[in-house]
């Protein structure tokens, strides 16, 4: 049943292992997903350059073991994400930082950065606000996709989890416009636009140390004892918000994947029932982008940027910042390389590319203020 949600048991991950097994077995398996050859892409919550005791990032033993599932089931299992900081490098500082580059390396996995990957447009049919959008080819040219979200509150949304994480597959640029719905159910349906056109065959949720609070980084890690898996996302979100004292309905992405007709309002539980770990979290308290005026928040985000831009006196004119482009926003005028601001997507390809170290960034005057506070 796609709706089936299980719960597992999982005190430490030092025996993590055995609960993602039980948990992905329990909903009947990865065969029912995955076929031998398939490109299988992993898709963490990794956000931000956080160490894995912070409890802000998927947990590298949950994505060791997806690693280690996917090929025992004959798939090709990838790694890959787009860090939420607007800040060239870093998705590549919070692979090494949150541990999953190590896993990478270890397990011989290809580790994919969303910012150097390139993205490509896709229409979204039937959107609510985004008919078009730029998504990670990563995410697009994988066979399979496994959404593996970390169990936290959500300053934004109040919870965030399996359909949430995808929010990742985005470059900088689409990010900022839909928080600048300045609405929580707008932002809602916005994620949903998205999340049709990159939905998960499967999500696995790190929930043995959870985030209570003003998540998704600045909360307070709490002890929570659970792996769960669903081959449908939305589904593992209602049963996950139940499980730390939420209503569902009032999660923004939830009510808007419902409303599309997407998951299941009461999905069948396999595993341990869900009263006998449920963990009251401490919710968030709605985050300053949401405690003002919708008017106000779009203002004064328009003032807030961080854009790269070319170094005239480090560039040497090798044009390997413009073939990395994948909107074709640098063109060369007067002997000089410029990067277009409207066209621009900041995926940050072009820093990542350049030999030189030649792409800086140009911050506008509120994001320095802000940046120093």
């Amino acid at each position: 049943m796609a709706s089936k949600v299980s719960i597992v048991r999982c005190t430490d991950y030092s025996v993590a292992a055995e609960s993602v097994r039980m948990s992905v077995n329990l909903i009947g398996g990865l065969s029912a997903v995955i076929k031998k050859g398939n490109r299988v892409l992993l898709k963490p919550n990794i956000l931000a350059a956080r160490r894995p005791e912070e409890a802000v990032t998927t947990h590298p033993a949950i994505i060791s073991t997806l690693c280690e599932i996917v090929r025992e089931a004959g798939g090709i299992p990838v790694i890959g994400d787009g860090a939420g900081i607007a800040r060239p490098g870093a998705t590549a500082e919070a692979f090494v930082v949150s541990g999953i580059a190590a896993v990478a390396e270890e397990l011989d996995v290809e580790l994919i950065n969303f910012q150097t990957a390139g993205f490509k447009l896709v229409n979204v049919p039937n959107s609510r606000h985004f008919p078009q959008l730029f998504v990670s080819k990563a995410v697009l040219d994988a066979d399979v996709i496994i959404s593996l979200p970390k169990l936290k509150t959500h300053e934004l949304t109040y919870y965030t989890g399996a359909v949430k994480n995808m929010f990742g597959a985005l470059p900088l640029k689409a990010r900022k416009e839909m928080h600048l719905l300045a609405e929580r159910r707008l932002f809602g349906e916005a994620v949903i636009d998205l999340y049709t056109v990159t939905r998960p065959h499967l999500a696995v949720m790190d929930g043995v140390v959870g985030m209570e609070g003003n998540g998704p980084s600045h909360g307070k890690p709490v002890n929570t004892g659970v792996v769960m898996a669903s081959y449908d996302p939305v589904s593992l979100d209602i049963v996950a918000s139940r499980l730390i004292g939420l209503d569902p309905m009032k999660v923004p992405t939830t009510r808007a994947a419902l409303e599309r007709g997407l998951g299941t309002v009461e999905p069948e539980v396999a595993g341990i029932p869900l009263d006998e770990v449920a963990v009251k979290y401490k919710p968030s308290n709605g985050g300053i982008l949401f405690n003002v005026p919708p008017v106000i928040t779009r203002i004064f985000g328009r003032y807030y940027t961080v854009r790269p831009c070319i170094d005239a006196s480090k560039c040497i004119l090798c044009g390997a910042c413009a073939g990395a482009c994948p909107v074709h926003a640098i063109e060369s005028k007067n002997g000089k390389l410029r990067i277009d601001n409207e066209r621009c997507i900041l995926c940050y390809c072009c820093r990542e590319m350049c030999p030189q170290n030649a792409v800086a960034s140009d911050r506008s005057l509120l994001a320095r203020i802000l940046a120093n506070a």
